[in-house]
């Protein structure tokens, strides 16, 4: 006997898209939730984001050594990560918090010195109209601002005003800043015990977003973290620390100022030589013999160690154009202070390497690193 279909499958089709439509209701339901959830969190961690972020990098970078430590005190993560974090206060923040500080003061008692009319430029020696080309005009604009400074600086009284609130500012900060750097070696210190967990779960996230393509996005970007953080800022740090320390020695003028600009010009891959030849010559004119050869034999190293020191720290060649990493310098600066200045290019850095990997998969920047290099893993190599 023939059944008739409808009556074995009595769901009518108003059934069907009603159900349908109920579903769609529940997704959207869902993701509104979840959306709300994430934007109440970003609201609640939106004023401590870059000391986290800061944190986390620092927590990347430093990683390999934590394990180190910990492997030769046997095993115990809590000393390890306690003294490593003792470490980073001392030997990072405590010198570039005297670097920052002297480099406010230089700035306030230039800023001083213009004020009062105080500031004057020595007259240009004849030697510079032999300067092809350009030594005449170059000459008359020196002898002009050398004789009437006040003068000069009055027709540019309004950018000079506008640009030193903004200096100003930035300098009445830096107090703020080396405190939420404080904050961020304590943190990463905090974070050392959990890496494993986090990289796993970096991983997983990766992983369900991506697959394998996503964890290769995140081993590239624990790679570039660490290139940067240790061949571009430790380096950076070091050459200005150097730097400050040797100036001081031999009482140049603002040695926290230069010191300032070499972190700067080390940080965007231009180099201390902008800086410290002059300093150089400055100390033939100014100082007895012994002296200046001294402290050029003491300044001679600190334009070359970066040479040295970045084929060992780096563990992947730098493939970051400079370009990249001076408009993290910048901006970062600008954005967020004293923590932005190592933090932008870091950032940048990452997302460039990011964005090539995304464009280029089958070349040779852009490929996954190997599975030694896993985040739960590379942290120890």
């Amino acid at each position: 006997m023939d059944v008739d279909p409808s009556r074995v499958n009595p769901v009518s089709d108003d059934m069907v898209g009603r159900s349908s439509v109920e579903a769609k209701i529940t997704e959207i339901a869902r993701i509104g939730i979840i959306g709300l959830f994430a934007y109440w969190s970003l609201t609640l961690i939106a004023p401590f984001a870059v000391i986290l972020v800061w944190a986390a990098i620092l927590c990347v970078a430093l990683y390999p050594a934590y394990s180190a430590i910990s492997a030769m005190l046997g095993d115990w993560p809590r000393l390890a990560a306690g003294l490593i974090t003792m470490v980073c206060l001392v030997i990072i923040v405590g010198p570039l918090a005297a670097i920052a500080l002297s480099f406010a003061e230089g700035v306030q008692a230039l800023l001083a010195r213009l004020d009062d009319g105080a500031l004057q430029l020595p007259v240009p020696p004849e030697s510079v109209r032999n300067w092809p080309l350009v030594g005449e005009r170059i000459h008359a604009a020196w002898s002009m601002t050398a004789g009437n400074l006040e003068t000069v600086l009055r027709q540019f009284e309004p950018s000079l005003l506008h640009a030193g609130s903004k200096v100003l500012g930035k300098i009445a900060s830096l107090g703020v800043d080396l405190l939420g750097f404080v904050i961020s070696v304590l943190v990463a210190g905090l974070l050392f015990r959990s890496g494993e967990r986090l990289a796993e779960m970096a991983e997983g996230f990766a992983s369900r977003m991506g697959g394998d393509r996503g964890i290769g996005f995140v081993r590239l970007a624990a790679a570039t973290i660490r290139n940067v953080a240790r061949g571009v800022i430790g380096v950076a740090l070091l050459q200005a620390f150097l730097c400050a320390l040797v100036l001081s020695l031999f009482d140049v003028p603002a040695p926290g100022a230069i010191a300032f600009v070499v972190l700067i010009l080390c940080i965007v891959q231009i180099g201390p030589a902008l800086v410290l030849l002059p300093v150089m010559t400055w100390a033939w004119l100014e100082m007895d013999f012994g002296r200046a050869i001294l402290l050029t034999l003491l300044l001679i190293p600190l334009l070359i160690i970066d040479n040295v020191m970045k084929p060992i720290l780096v563990a992947r060649g730098l493939s970051t154009p400079t370009l990249v990493i001076l408009l993290g310098v910048l901006g970062g600066t600008l954005s967020y202070g004293l923590i932005g200045l190592f933090l932008g290019p870091i950032i940048l850095s990452v997302f460039y390497d990011l964005v090539m990997m995304w464009m280029h998969p089958d070349s040779a920047a852009g490929k996954p690193l190997p599975e030694s290099s896993r985040l739960s893993s590379v942290t120890r190599n």
